[in-house]
Parts: structure tokens; sequence; C-alpha cells
């Protein structure tokens, strides 16, 4: 059935990035029947997106990244809803190892071959580097090349859901959080091939002409994906910066290095956030999502809202502490706070998986950030509604197709798999370990 203005429609994690923004471009195309679905309101305490602050720049891995990098640009710099979280700070993206400086090379001249060349410098030389970012001058950065980039930046990831929030309640968007926004199954019709609904968790049966599961981390859990997907987390810590330290970081670009991490100015509060680089953990769990057809090992998201005295692994604290000091000497020794995981789902080929379920008609997946796709708030909900309205473009289409066997989601496109939780110490501080947690985020 063709959608209409009058069509209802079901998002579940419609608290965090993708579902938020499925919703926001449904209702501004003037859809009356949109109803969010989450644990958590807006933002959701357990999003990948309720956070500090996340990268903006620009992706060049392949003409889809290209496009939507600069669609989201233009809409971060432009719509008023997204621009007052736009931090245009600059980014540096920075190494002293071999071959991630041929791959910064590489990224300027694909950038160049784009038309783009102009949107980025190419630093070959120490003394070049701490003129673009003079805060890096007490660091050890001796043999380091990067590329800088004029528009990128930061944004305010946790406030600019909010402001998401807050005109889909002035559009008029019906909300069910709690147990009432908790997936629980699928309705299906008697021939089990079409989905017209979905029942949450406290037996609350919504009926809906499409389901879209934007659950992000938590979305192999819930219907079977096929080993699409698999949920990892990554760990960041804070630092709190008095005045006086905070005046020296003011403006003070985004700095990305490869093997050691990153890290950004201070928000208004004087709090950095800093994070390491490697694979991500994963949390293995037997488990049965809807659909399967027996339980089998799921890497499942603990969720911090939850269980909120878990931290992160013992060796997270020494890699982010290698990253303080590359970066930060002068804060080597300060205090750190908010030790925690982000919760992403990724992919074999990094690419997201946007798709209808190929078993169940009427039912869409919009998962598979694989750790990139906060910037593409302001306009993935434009291409989901095109994948809804079936007028998806077709290179959109071939990249976040259904594609099972393609790949290992365990390693994607990072050099090792993903290490389990259950092998590493220090991050767990309480005694619960739920088996089956299904909470919805993204």
């Amino acid at each position: 059935m063709r959608l209409d203005i009058n069509s209802s429609i079901l998002i579940f994690g419609g608290s965090g990035t993708i579902g938020s923004s499925t919703a926001l471009h449904l209702a501004r195309k003037g859809y009356r029947n949109i109803r969010v679905l989450d644990v958590y309101p807006i933002p959701s305490a357990q999003s990948a997106g309720n956070d500090l602050n996340k990268i903006m720049g620009t992706s060049l891995r392949n003409p889809v990244d290209r496009q939507l990098s600069l669609e989201a640009e233009d809409a971060w710099s432009n719509d008023p809803t997204f621009s007052p979280y736009y931090h245009r700070s600059g980014r540096l993206d920075c190494c002293g190892s071999s071959d991630v400086i041929n791959d910064l090379r590489d990224t300027v001249a694909k950038l160049e071959n784009a038309g783009l060349g102009h949107t980025v410098e190419w630093l070959d030389t120490d003394a070049q580097i701490i003129q673009r970012v003079p805060q890096l001058a007490s660091s050890n950065i001796q043999g380091w090349k990067g590329i800088f980039f004029e528009r990128g930046g930061w944004l305010a990831a946790a406030k600019a859901i909010d402001s998401v929030g807050s005109e889909l309640m002035r559009h008029g968007v019906q909300f069910s959080f709690g147990d009432s926004g908790t997936f629980q199954s699928l309705i299906l019709s008697d021939d089990g091939k079409t989905c017209s609904g979905a029942v949450t968790k406290d037996g609350t049966r919504y009926l809906a002409d499409r389901v879209v599961l934007a659950s992000g981390a938590w979305t192999p859990s819930l219907v079977d994906l096929e080993d699409q997907c698999c949920s990892k987390a990554w760990v960041y810590a804070h630092m709190q910066l008095t005045p006086e330290e905070v005046k020296e970081y003011v403006d003070c670009p985004v700095v990305y290095n490869e093997d050691i991490g990153f890290f950004f100015e201070p928000n208004e509060d004087g709090i950095i956030k800093v994070c390491d680089e490697f694979p991500g953990f994963a949390r293995y769990k037997m488990h049965q999502p809807f659909g399967a057809s027996k339980p089998t090992l799921v890497s499942i998201p603990r969720s911090h809202a939850r269980h909120p005295t878990d931290t992160y692994p013992d060796a997270s604290e020494i890699t982010i502490r290698k990253a303080i000091a590359a970066f930060l000497p002068n804060f080597k020794d300060k205090e750190l706070f908010n030790r925690a995981m982000c919760w992403c789902a990724d992919t074999a080929d990094a690419n997201l998986l946007v798709c209808e379920h190929p078993r169940w008609k009427g039912c869409f997946v919009a998962t598979g950030d694989s750790g990139h796709s906060f910037k593409l708030l302001p306009i993935i909900g434009i291409h989901i509604v095109e994948l809804l309205e079936g007028t998806l473009q077709e290179d959109l289409r071939e990249a976040w197709r259904w594609r099972p066997g393609s790949g290992d989601a365990r390693k994607s496109r990072r050099a090792a798999r993903a290490k389990d939780l259950a092998d590493l110490p220090g991050w767990k501080h309480d005694s619960v370990d739920t088996e089956r947690e299904t909470q919805i985020t993204v």
C-alpha cells in the first residue's frame, strides 16, 4: 500500500539519531500519524547520540558518503533546528606513522578529484601543524603530518537531538516511552510475510502501515539481521578544566590521530572529552532475536543508563591516558570522570543498513551507523522517508541494501576484530548482567 499523509508509521529508537531524523522529516512532509517509541525520552539516555560532542567532517570513502557529507554540512550550517549546535572550530587529522600519512595524502587527492581541494590544507611539518593548532605546541609531534579542514569542527550532540525533539512536539508527533516504547515483537499477517505493526514490552499492540527499526546498536538483538551488524562499544572520558585553562583551548580544532585517538575543545562548562582509537568492544550473549530460528551469539549492548556504575575496561584507562599524554601533556595527571562506553552498530563495509526487511513487507531497518552517522542527523531522515515512499535514489539503495554474508561485521574496516568485554576486567561495577537486554536506542 502506498503511503499518504494519513498513513500510520511507528519508529522504534525514535529518541536517537536515525530515528529522530526519520520522524522529523516525515513530520516536515506533513505526515500526520507518526509515533516515536523508545525506552527513554529524547534525547535517549542510552543513545550514542546523547553525547557531549561528535566530530563533523567530510567523508570520501565512496560517492555516497561524499554526497551525504555535503548535504549534512549544508544542513548543519543553514537549518535553524541544527545550526546553533555546529561549532566550526576546524579539524586536524594527523599522524606520524607512514601508513596513515599515505592515507592522509590519499584523502587530499580524493578531495582534489572531487573538486573539494580548496576545503583542505596539507601540513607537512611540525611547525605548520602548530601554526594551525597552537595548543599542540607542548606535544611531541615530531614527524607528524596532517590535513586541516577549515570547515570541520564538532557538533553539540545531545543538544541537537533535543532540538529535534522540540520540533517533533511542535508538529504533534506522538510518543511512547518506557515499557510501552520497548520493542517486543512484530505483528505479522497469517502467512508471515507482511508486517502490520508491533507489540511492546507492556503488551501494547500498535497497528501501522510501516514499522521502522531505527534502534542502532540494539537492532541486532531485536530482529534477525543475519549477522550483518555487530554492536560495539567505544570509550571516552572527560576532564574538567579551570577557567584559566579553558582560555588556552577556546576554539581549538578537533584533533584526530588514527593511531592514538582524538579530543575536542572544552564545552561551555570547561569539559574536554578524550577518546582513544581501537577496534571496539563487543558483548556476546546467547540470544534469539525476533525472526531467528534459534538462539545464537549476538553482541548485545549493556545500557549505561540502566547500569550507571559501568565504566570501561582497565586497558582503556591506559590508552585514554596515552592519548592525553600525546595531545594534552600538561593535563596528563588531571583527574578523569564520566568514564563510559558508547555503543554503535558496525556493518562489514561500514555502509548503513537501511532497507526493507526481505522477510516482512512493511518492516524497515535503519541501522549500521558504524560510528560515523551522527553528522547525518539533519538529513538521514530525508532519505529514509524516500525509502518508505519508494523514491530512494539507486546508488543509496545499493549501498544500504540487505547484504548478509558480505563480510565480517565484527572487524568491519578496522585493523582487528572487536574484543569481547567478557574477557576484559575493570568496566563492570555492579552484580547485574541482564542476559536479554533489548532496550532501544541509536
